[in-house]
């Protein structure tokens, strides 16, 4: 039942004029950024090439690309996430599925499932790019696949974050508004780097707001640096998410 919810998520999505509008111009930021990427590299290749340990065409070109589809992809999702579960409750469309043998887990996890297979072919269109520059050039392969990996947990965030927040209202635009304005406080979180907070978070035993920043976790993933420790945070902030829009579900379903 997971899988006929995802595919009838993952057919309608495909069949929506907004996401292959959402396709085109995410593939047309991204190539503008990675011919600008590459041509700025190979103007300071010569440069480059009298350093001792110069950064590569994958710290130069790739990291960027996928750092910069991430933070584009932040605008997206919440667009792609807001009619999940808000549009179904605006259609009143909802006690339909509570009346189907199905629980509530199924419907949140198909839902999620559908979206995220949606931004998995975005994922692959974009690592098309850099994987081309195998043709003619070497790149770190490694360093490659934790950045893919990076940035699929990033997007999984993402449309957890959002499928969540679509559940809390009937309005889409709301849900949308709500999803970019959550995420965007995760993204930043660490920023709050005043000499007055980290004194105050330091006499508590540390500044503990980075390790609840998705950027904190993602940076190392970019450059290439495997941690169990990133990947069990975008894991558990997936389950967060996913558990509380069951919880909230549930509650939908209950009569007032």
């Amino acid at each position: 039942m997971i899988k006929l919810i995802a595919l009838r998520e993952l057919k309608s999505l495909f069949l929506s004029p907004l996401a292959w509008a959402m396709l085109a111009v995410m593939q047309l930021i991204m190539c503008y950024q990675f011919l600008t990427q590459l041509e700025t590299y190979m103007q300071l290749q010569a440069k480059l090439s009298v350093l001792e340990e110069s950064p590569g065409i994958t710290d130069l070109v790739i990291a960027p690309l996928l750092g910069g589809a991430a933070i584009v992809l932040l605008l997206i999702v919440p667009l792609l996430t807001m009619r999940l579960i808000s549009e179904e409750q605006k259609n009143q469309t909802l006690p339909l599925l509570f009346s189907a043998p199905i629980s509530m887990t199924q419907i949140i996890l198909g839902k999620y499932l559908g979206v995220l297979g949606f931004l998995l072919v975005l994922v692959i269109m974009i690592a098309l790019m850099p994987l081309s520059l195998l043709l003619g050039a070497a790149i770190d392969l490694g360093q490659l696949f934790s950045a893919v990996l990076g940035l699929t947990l990033v997007l999984a965030s993402f449309a957890a974050a959002g499928l969540y927040m679509s559940t809390l209202t009937r309005q889409p635009a709301i849900a949308a508004v709500s999803s970019f304005g959550l995420l965007l406080f995760l993204w930043i979180i660490n920023w709050a780097d005043s000499a007055e907070i980290n004194a105050s978070l330091a006499e508590d035993g540390g500044n503990i707001l980075p390790w609840f920043s998705l950027l904190n976790h993602f940076e190392p993933l970019l450059k290439g640096v495997f941690s169990t420790a990133d990947i069990a945070y975008y894991l558990l902030f997936i389950c967060l998410f996913l558990v509380l829009s069951v919880r909230r579900l549930e509650r939908l379903r209950l009569p007032h």
